[in-house]
């Protein structure tokens, strides 16, 4: 019998979509039953968020005014009590809230810890990505022990609404550490889609020159609705602040469209847009790399090109 638990995301009192991305992956784990363990100082709105979603049977809640921030240090003593109540899978997701908590949690109940689902074959055994997403190995994990993995959310859509699960509150007894304390959340704010969730995304490399050029990215991610990004080449030469950043050192994201622009295509890079639908570059490098995973590729002077799309767009 396997019964999985799935750490809730969330911030400011709503759920993350990388909840529910987990729940699919879960599901093709074939389980008996799947829960949503939701750890929070006001669990109400956040777990009713999470019961809606189809495929979960109950939604755990451990009401804390510890749980007010997400502290990998405080969440991980309670959820290992939870989960050594017959869970068999503790999965999070693969964002910086998942990498920070899992490795603890694993630690606690003295397993490794798989990284980076991207595909289920089994119960235990699981495809990820290694060497920048330069390869994909199958790993097994032994099916005696506690199974604690991070999910790669861009392989996976979010399950739907349509589901109706009882909520259940708990207590747990674990003795939290005072050694780590919530000082502050600084964080950009934007009335663009989040990047790491959007269906659109328009990304600005070196070659747009300079932290002013970048004003054509956001004109452009406007007209479309999109959310805006960059490579690390941007990021490091000040066009933009960090947390645009697309790639292996930034965001893995799987937008239905990704508009590449002035961005060489560097492996690093590649792997954050792996499970793009379409992809579009603009480069004036006819041989630049981003050229051999894009759906379209046009070749110019993206100072010229952008204008006429804009227009083309009306």
């Amino acid at each position: 019998m396997s019964k999985i638990l799935i750490i809730a995301e969330h911030l400011n009192g709503k759920l993350n979509s990388s909840t529910a991305r987990c729940v699919t992956c879960a599901r093709e784990m074939k389980p008996d039953s799947i829960d949503v363990l939701v750890l929070a100082d006001a669990a109400d709105a956040i777990s009713a968020e999470a019961a809606k979603i189809d495929g979960v049977g109950k939604v755990i809640t451990v009401t804390n005014a510890a749980n007010a921030h997400p502290l990998a240090a405080v969440y991980a003593p309670q959820i290992v009590e939870i989960a050594k109540k017959g869970y068999t899978h503790v999965l999070a997701p693969s964002t910086t809230f998942g990498k920070d908590v899992a490795p603890r949690v694993a630690a606690l109940l003295g397993v490794a810890q798989v990284s980076d689902i991207m595909k289920v074959e089994g119960g235990y055994a699981f495809q990820r990505p290694i060497y920048a997403g330069n390869a994909i190995i199958t790993v097994q994990a032994p099916p005696d022990k506690t199974l604690v993995a991070t999910v790669r959310t861009a392989s996976y859509a979010a399950a739907a609404n349509g589901g109706n699960a009882p909520v259940e509150a708990a207590t747990v007894s674990a003795e939290l550490p005072t050694h780590t304390r919530f000082v502050e959340l600084a964080q950009g704010k934007s009335d663009r889609p989040d990047l790491q969730g959007a269906a659109r995304v328009v990304s600005g490399g070196r070659g747009v020159g300079s932290a002013e050029n970048f004003a054509i990215i956001f004109k452009l991610a406007d007209k479309l609705g999109a959310a805006v990004g960059a490579s690390r080449a941007a990021v490091d030469a000040g066009y933009v602040p960090s947390d645009l950043q697309v790639g292996q050192t930034g965001k893995i994201i799987a937008p239905e469209l990704y508009l590449a622009i002035g961005i060489s295509g560097a492996i690093q890079h590649l792997t954050g847009i792996k499970d793009a639908g379409t992809i579009v570059a603009i480069n004036k490098d006819g041989e630049a790399p981003i050229f051999e995973v894009a759906d379209i590729g046009l070749v110019g002077d993206l100072f010229k090109i952008i204008p006429e799309l804009e227009q083309a767009l009306g």
